[in-house]
């Protein structure tokens, strides 16, 4: 599952997921890893996604997937969130060592957290070894109950642009200028665009776009 999944995002920056919504999330993790040419980071769903019933959600490069954690699992996760509180000293920014790696971890709920961190957790100093190595966890999270998922629905983000090769003919029901900060489409529009962090170059008249299509996860609200 995890190598299917393509979970290792080259281009993901953490903006790309920063102004999502998932009703009953009780954490959530964005990666930005080194860049790679003709990656889209706004083509990308958050990392990891971790409701409040056990309920969670993993996305990768073109596709997500889902599966259920058990009460003891939960539990699990809540005494490690417990110890990273409970780290001297730790603020909303940590370094966790050498490495380009950027990392945003939050958590919802009476208590909130959030904290970026960045380079590689491998090399985190031992007192910061708690957060490390959820960070890691969740980076490469894998587990029984996963399983694809068809996504319902799409988030489309067309910028100024061009790109190498053709042009589509733009097809949707609004002007590609409407749709910078993106636009909710059905899996049956997006079904002949690229998807995920590949993305397709549009055209509308003599004007170009560089269209990404990110797939939302079940309940997400962009």
């Amino acid at each position: 599952m995890r190598s299917g999944l393509c979970l290792a995002l080259p281009a993901l920056l953490l903006a790309a997921a920063a102004s999502a919504e998932i009703p009953g999330a009780l954490l959530a993790l964005d990666v930005q890893l080194p860049p790679s040419p003709g990656r889209y980071p706004e083509g990308a769903p958050p990392r990891f996604v971790l409701l409040e019933k056990g309920q969670f959600f993993v996305g990768g490069q073109r596709q997500i997937a889902g599966g259920k954690l058990d009460g003891a699992e939960m539990k699990a996760f809540e005494a490690r969130l417990q110890r990273i509180r409970k780290l001297q000293g730790l603020g909303s920014q940590v370094t966790l060592g050498m490495g380009g790696g950027r990392y945003r971890l939050q958590v919802f709920g009476k208590h909130p957290l959030e904290i970026t961190a960045t380079g590689d957790p491998k090399s985190a100093a031992p007192a910061l070894q708690p957060l490390a190595s959820l960070l890691q966890d969740l980076e490469d999270f894998d587990h029984p109950s996963l399983r694809f998922l068809r996504p319902d629905s799409f988030l489309l983000v067309a910028r100024d642009g061009a790109l190498p090769g053709g042009c589509r003919r733009w097809s949707f029901g609004f002007l590609p200028t409407e749709a910078g900060g993106g636009r909710v489409i059905s899996a049956a529009e997006a079904a002949d665009w690229p998807q995920g962090v590949d993305a397709a170059q549009a055209c509308l008249a003599q004007q170009r776009f560089v269209v990404t299509l990110r797939p939302l996860f079940p309940g997400e609200r962009p």
